[in-house]
């Protein structure tokens, strides 16, 4: 069940102790700079094409609202940031010119965790046992944990741990969600399931804009909007 997980997981710690190996002499600024925007277009790109099959466009209304005054309200986005600062105050000295621990761990985390694809490849692994889906994101993760280590240093690392008890935890529920996930007479995905993506989607739109500096939204404040979808379709 956890075989795609502990693979995603690996290829971050991998990605990230090469980034910070070859580090910024390897990969100067102008390049990384280059990369990432091209990383941030890409992922504006999957956001976009993950937003139709809605059967009704309030559901994901409704669900980024609800999500929204829920991550406020839990302050999820302040206490993420409070965890990393934690550790790089733990870890790095002050004033010692290395970038921020806590920026790479958050940005980093937020990358490889929110998304159609760390959704939905984690519950192919809880429902079916298919990992095809996390192993061609663990590739899409090598890569840009390479590039966020190389100048983001040890934050980008410790988001391994992020990768392996969200994409996890998501695959082991999904047992517990699995009729309300997938319609069993036909395998097929369930209302509840398309919207969940399509939520997904539209935080994925949102973390490209964050990588093209477009935006500083707060991602992780909506994140619980991925699961409002499994009540709505419930009771609408």
């Amino acid at each position: 069940m956890l075989v795609g997980t502990i693979v995603n997981t690996i290829t971050v710690i991998t990605g990230s102790l090469l980034g910070m190996l070859l580090g910024e002499k390897v990969l100067p600024e102008r390049l990384r700079d280059t990369v990432m925007k091209g990383l941030g277009l890409c992922t504006l790109y999957i956001g976009l094409t993950g937003l139709s099959g809605s059967s009704n466009a309030l559901i994901p209304i409704i669900s980024m609202v609800v999500g929204a005054i829920l991550g406020e309200l839990l302050d999820l986005d302040g206490r993420l940031n409070r965890f990393a600062q934690k550790l790089e105050n733990r870890f790095q000295k002050e004033g010692d010119g290395r970038p921020s621990l806590a920026e790479g761990f958050v940005t980093s985390s937020l990358v490889f965790c929110v998304g159609s694809m760390t959704v939905m490849g984690a519950l192919q692994d809880g429902l079916t046992g298919n990992h095809d889906l996390l192993f061609t994101k663990s590739i899409l993760d090598l890569v840009s944990s390479t590039i966020f280590a190389s100048s983001l240093g040890i934050g980008v690392l410790l988001a391994a741990v992020t990768v392996f008890i969200v994409q996890g935890g998501i695959a082991t529920v999904a047992h517990f969600l699995a009729p309300f996930l997938v319609d069993v007479s036909t395998s097929e995905p369930s209302a509840a399931l398309t919207e969940m993506l399509i939520v997904g989607s539209i935080l994925i739109v949102a973390l490209g804009l964050n990588l093209l500096g477009i935006t500083k939204l707060k991602v992780m404040n909506y994140v619980l909007a991925l699961f409002v979808p499994i009540l709505l379709c419930t009771f609408m």
